[in-house]
């Protein structure tokens, strides 16, 4: 059973855009009202915001689908690992 699944690549593509928008237009604002719990889980409450923004591209798009929550929680964390490697990769393999 998948947790996190796309219709089409097509819905793919659609996805990456709405979880542009939604990391541009609400995330910072979730970031700046949850500063104090952030500060008291040292960061680590990061990863369930990002969730939470997984979690609303999924509502917002037509072929994406995540599971639960959790599962959204799950998928941020798997794209900042890969996010950070390929930066890793890329900035520091000049």
């Amino acid at each position: 059973m998948q947790s996190i699944k796309f219709s089409s690549f097509s819905a793919a593509l659609i996805t990456v855009i709405a979880l542009s928008l939604v990391n541009f237009l609400i995330r910072p604002l979730l970031l700046f009202l949850t500063f104090p719990i952030t500060l008291l889980t040292l960061g680590t409450f990061v990863f369930i915001i990002n969730g939470f923004v997984f979690w609303i591209a999924s509502y917002i798009v037509n072929g994406f689908y995540v599971e639960s929550f959790w599962s959204a929680v799950g998928g941020s964390i798997l794209y900042k690992t890969i996010s950070w490697a390929l930066r890793k990769l890329i900035l520091d393999g000049n």
